[in-house]
């Protein structure tokens, strides 16, 4: 009995260590990489968690037939019709997977280059190359694929999308950039984004033609907004602007400086603030190191440019 005490105790310690390793993810800041990968396991094992209790409990036939209806709330519809009655699929289908294979391929690609993109230009354009190219796939897929003559009515569903906008966006960004590959040994960023590409283009006579007009969606978003980024135009700021409406506000305090002055801040002082200020390099000179990423890739910048593309990326 007290073995089995002992086991209740250790699993159920283990298991708060667990919810707490997903607690600190999500409060952890500049985390977007990690807790976009976090948001797709957690839904992929409940869909199939879901999958399961429905098999046991009404059988292969009818379980097929309810997990298809659930689903449907979550996968993004090929027709106006039912999207209407469904409009937040646009963004919950490229959080979801089914397939083992499917979230696997994924998962890897999304860390892989999500990690080059959040080491030039921060985490919080991670999350905007997911987000525009789930978008940009759901709308790629809802305007073409009912226009392909094969046609049956489908619904989209994976991150793929998302994903294909962080690979090219990646090799957009630094297309030097060299990944060891198994077998293949060092390869620039840049053919692996054209090799995925034109896997897309082939895959159009394939058995997945929707899915494969997403995936070009999402790798088309990746190429321009990292282009318009170099311009000095971030297509993403409204997706941060928007998500900054759950955060939680920082308590404010007010700070004497003077025996006339008094400073209204989170945590530093009037004279803080006017260095943080004055250390913010401006849109100008994150334009040229940008230009000089893509020209000659991360390598090439010096110390303080890499300084001042570091503090860019937090604001």
């Amino acid at each position: 009995m007290d073995i089995f005490g002992k086991q209740i105790l250790t699993f159920d310690t283990d298991m708060n260590g667990i919810f707490e390793d997903l607690r600190n993810t999500f409060r952890r800041q500049n985390n977007a990489l990690m807790q976009i990968i976090v948001i797709n396991l957690m839904v992929f094992v409940f869909l199939n968690l879901l999958y399961v209790i429905l098999h046991l409990t009404y059988g292969r036939a009818a379980s097929a037939s309810l997990f298809g209806y659930f689903s449907s709330f979550i996968t993004l519809p090929s027709t106006l019709r039912e999207l209407v009655f469904r409009p937040w699929t646009f963004v919950t289908y490229f959080f979801a997977h089914v397939d083992f294979f499917h979230i696997l391929g994924n998962l890897l690609f999304l860390y892989w280059f999500g990690k080059v993109i959040e080491e030039y230009l921060g985490s919080k354009r991670v999350t905007s190359l997911y987000v525009l190219g789930g978008l940009a796939g759901g709308v790629a897929f809802m305007l073409f694929y009912p226009l392909l003559p094969d046609y049956r009515g489908a619904a989209l569903i994976g991150a793929s999308a998302g994903v294909s906008a962080m690979v090219v966006g990646a090799a957009t960004l630094t297309p030097n950039y060299i990944f060891h590959l198994f077998l293949l040994g060092p390869v620039p960023i840049k053919y692996i984004a054209l090799f995925q590409v034109l896997f897309f283009v082939f895959g159009l006579r394939g058995m997945n033609p929707g899915g494969e007009i997403a995936h070009l969606g999402g790798a088309l978003i990746g190429y321009i907004y990292v282009i318009q980024l170099q311009k000095g135009n971030d297509w993403g700021k409204w997706i941060h602007n928007f998500l900054g409406l759950f955060k939680r506000r920082s308590k404010m305090k007010a700070t004497y400086v003077s025996k006339t002055k008094v400073t209204v801040g989170s945590t530093h002082n009037a004279a803080n603030s006017r260095n943080t200020a004055s250390e913010t390099p401006d849109q100008a000179e994150i334009d040229a190191i940008l230009d000089k990423i893509s020209a000659t890739g991360y390598e090439s910048l010096t110390k303080e440019e890499k300084q001042k593309l570091f503090k860019a990326s937090k604001h």
